[in-house]
């Protein structure tokens, strides 16, 4: 690095920022306290109290559509805020209730919602669960009963006399016609027959016929019993139906007894279960439940699957009886963490099918009666999740959909009963997407109508600095570091007042705070430091900047390479150092960069280069046309302006957005229309408005600190410096290596409120003010400026 440049004891140069001016320092010795270990810990967010009371309302309020949207960036508090309000506030949730699902016998793909009171649904299962094991294991044991026995017997001691009276003169006169009444299998079947009787057997027709054949039996034999069998065979089918009558009325009248007897034994379990929950769904589901048992469970069992898994209850929400309101926060958002979902039952040798078991309850059901907290972009990155959010909120009921897979394409589906729902969503979100919703979802303006915005900053007064205080205090007991001593305090306060970049304020992001402190307890560890020390924050800042500013230091070693070409000395026609930024995560990268102007005779006006090749955003563009309007206000000629002139960021392949460059810009374009040189030496940011005035803009301590590494870098004179508007003056916090080399002289910040102050300053030449005849002193920049515009 080249040697830094002697101190000269010269006057401080006009609108030059006193040094003490760059940096606003908090006196550690100011603070009350010599260390964190004396502060009470904070137990709230800092510095939201207008956000807060937005929250408190939107928490209790029960009218239709407001549901919040937190607004603000993260790590400023938001998600610890509404936590701790809803604790604070200690709401009830009267409307919180349980939720089962049950198999639905009349339509099996629609399982029925049964809805009980809060604490009630696994007592409801239980009860549920003894009923079924009881179907399954001691039903069939309470049907063969003494009782049920002997009425079987009675009803078979009936039937049997009937069968009797029936056949038992038919058989006499078929005995006495030499014939007899026999069973015969006919497959699965066993029918009645009338076989001829031979030596006192009886024998089928067939071998009847082939005895005959062979001479053993006469023809006057064969002739008369088979006129028999002809005579006797409709008297045979008018018994045969009628013992198939007496046989079913046996069978029904069995059937009967057994179901009357299951009905009474289900119904006195099942009284009990009614006693207890009366919910109407409850006795539907219960009717249906026996009635299944009735009908399909008492016989023999074709297989050895469990029946009773479809009298089962899947209990899908459940709270305790001194649960609070439910706050569920959904961290990620997809359709099936928010609507629930409906899982396969798979079973060995069996093709996966849903079931009302497989029924699962998301988000939106578990925060029902209660609270959603989600955060906007989790919600927007998950395809169809926002739109499932929305339906249920403007609807109030809820879906459980199966999620989409190959089993649903080829097999059952179940659509469960709807869920009628009552909560409250809150949706973390920033700036950005809070007007992308706003502008283009219709229903989002009707459902999130209460707005809840997080300032990114507070006022930087004593209050604000005990509060950091008690802010580290949390943090460092909390997560057990040592504790901070009033150097470190104050450095991070001063750190705060630099993130936040305006005057009179503080950061109020203490999540990228809290990152500091845990680093800088990091660093004093390795030192051995039993607190943490001003230095050992110091260092945590540098070291966390380290590690993202690589695109930094590779334009740095750009530069002293000379691939990027740069002068900060001496002075140049048509050329200006302007400034730029880069951004890396949270962290804000200043740069040089080298605009340049030409003109010539012509009618295109000025032309942006920049804009030329597309390379030009439309903050830059409108100030490039704020430009041309500055230029005719300061050349007012007769006629038009007769000239070309373009403007470029010299070696810029990025974009280019933004107004910061327009005051370089005007004073570079002037010095090519003037061919007076421009000071190198000295960096410009800037906007302008169309009357010259000079205004404030963004990361004026990175574009100052950004020229100054520039100048380190190349050498430095002892004369460089950067002008920045005056209304940024208050936002200055310089880095401490800087102080240094600004109260030594060798570099200086000035603060311009005007294009004609910095004119002054870059030229060293009065810019010049316009007389009552619209002209300018002869010598001034203004004034060559207008000679030569009217020579075009």
């Amino acid at each position: 690095m080249p040697p830094r440049a002697k101190t000269k004891a010269t006057k401080r140069p006009a609108h030059a920022v006193p040094p003490d001016d760059l940096r606003w320092r908090c006196d550690p010795q100011s603070l009350s306290f010599t260390s964190t270990e004396e502060v009470q810990p904070v137990t709230g967010v800092v510095g939201q109290e207008t956000a807060a009371e937005a929250l408190r309302f939107g928490l209790q309020t029960t009218a239709p559509g407001q549901h919040i949207f937190v607004r603000g960036p993260i790590g400023s508090g938001r998600l610890t805020l509404v936590r701790r309000l809803v604790e604070t506030l200690r709401l009830s949730c009267p409307e919180v209730r349980d939720r089962c699902y049950v198999h639905n016998f009349n339509q099996p793909d629609r399982p029925r919602l049964i809805v009980l009171p809060r604490g009630q649904g696994t007592v409801f299962r239980r009860q549920v669960d003894r009923l079924a094991d009881f179907i399954r294991e001691d039903l069939p044991t309470a049907l063969e009963s003494e009782g049920v026995r002997y009425l079987k017997r009675s009803v078979e001691q009936v039937s049997n006399k009937r069968l009797k009276e029936l056949v038992d003169p038919f058989e006499k006169e078929l005995e006495e016609a030499g014939l007899k009444l026999v069973s015969v299998e006919a497959g699965p079947v066993v029918q009645a027959s009338i076989f001829p009787v031979v030596e006192g057997r009886p024998v089928s027709p067939e071998e009847f016929d082939e005895l005959h054949a062979r001479g053993e039996i006469s023809d006057d034999d064969h002739r008369r019993l088979h006129e028999a069998l002809e005579r006797f065979h409709p008297r045979l089918v008018e018994i045969s139906e009628k013992v198939n009558v007496i046989r079913r009325e046996y069978e029904e009248a069995i059937d009967g007894i057994v179901e009357e007897a299951a009905r009474a034994v289900l119904a006195k379990l099942v009284e009990e279960i009614e006693q207890a929950f009366p919910q109407p769904a409850v006795k539907t589901f219960l009717d249906e439940l026996i009635e299944d048992v009735v009908k399909y469970r008492l016989g023999p069992r074709e297989d050895d699957r469990d029946f009773t898994r479809l009298y089962r209850v899947n209990v899908v929400l459940e709270h305790g009886p001194g649960d609070g309101c439910p706050v569920i926060v959904e961290n990620s958002p997809t359709v099936r963490n928010l609507r629930g979902t409906i899982d396969y039952d798979f079973k060995m040798g069996e093709e996966p099918f849903p079931s009302h078991m497989g029924i699962r309850a998301g988000s939106l059901l578990r925060a029902d009666g209660g609270f959603l907290i989600l955060e906007d972009r989790d919600l927007l990155s998950e395809p169809g999740a926002w739109r499932v959010l929305v339906r249920t909120l403007r609807t109030g009921r809820l879906e459980i959909a199966p999620p989409d897979s190959p089993f649903a394409a080829f097999g059952p589906t179940l659509k469960p009963e709807p869920i009628d729902i009552n909560l409250k969503v809150i949706l973390l979100g920033d700036d950005e997407t809070y007007a992308i919703l706003d502008a283009f979802d219709h229903d989002f303006p009707q459902l999130f109508k209460v707005l809840a915005d997080f300032n990114t900053t507070i006022p930087r007064d004593e209050a604000s600095v005990e509060q950091y205080a008690a802010v580290v205090a949390h943090i460092v007991r909390e997560e057990k570091l040592p504790h901070f001593d009033r150097s470190a305090v104050a450095e991070l306060v001063e750190h705060g007042a630099r993130i936040a970049a305006r005057q009179g304020k503080l950061t109020a992001r203490f999540g990228r705070l809290a990152d500091i402190v845990r680093e800088a307890a990091f660093v004093a560890g390795e030192s051995g430091n039993k607190q943490v020390t001003g230095a050992d924050v110091r260092e945590a800042v540098r070291r966390g900047k380290q590690r993202a500013d690589l695109p930094a230091r590779q334009f740095r070693e750009l530069v002293r390479e000379g691939m990027i070409q740069l002068d900060v000395t001496g002075s140049a026609v048509g050329q200006i150092n302007g400034l730029a930024v880069l951004r890396a995560g949270p962290m804000v990268y200043g740069f040089p960069s080298r605009i340049t102007a030409t003109i010539g005779p012509g009618t295109a006006g000025v032309i942006n280069i920049e804009r030329e090749a597309a390379l030009s955003g439309a903050i830059h563009t409108k100030g490039f046309y704020i430009l041309g309007g500055l230029l005719r206000y300061l050349l007012r000629t007769d006629h038009p302006l007769a000239f070309d002139a373009s403007v470029a960021f010299e070696q810029s392949y990025g974009g280019i957005d933004g107004d910061s460059a327009s005051g370089a810009e005007i004073c570079c374009l002037l010095s090519a229309l003037t061919d007076i040189p421009l000071r190198q030496d000295v960096a410009m940011t800037g906007a302008i408005d169309q009357v010259g005035h000079i205004m404030p803009v963004g990361a004026v301590n990175e574009k100052i600190e950004g020229f100054y590494d520039t100048c380190r870098d190349l050498g430095m004179t002892g004369t460089q410096g950067v002008i920045i508007p005056r209304a940024n003056a208050g936002d200055l916090m310089l880095r401490h290596d800087m102080l240094e080399d600004c109260r030594a002289g060798r570099f200086t910040v000035y603060a311009v409120e005007s294009v004609h102050e910095a004119l002054e300053i870059l030229t060293g030449r009065p810019a010049g003010r316009r007389r009552a005849d619209g002209s300018y002193p002869v010598h001034s920049v203004l004034g060559v400026a207008l000679r030569r515009a009217r020579l075009y």
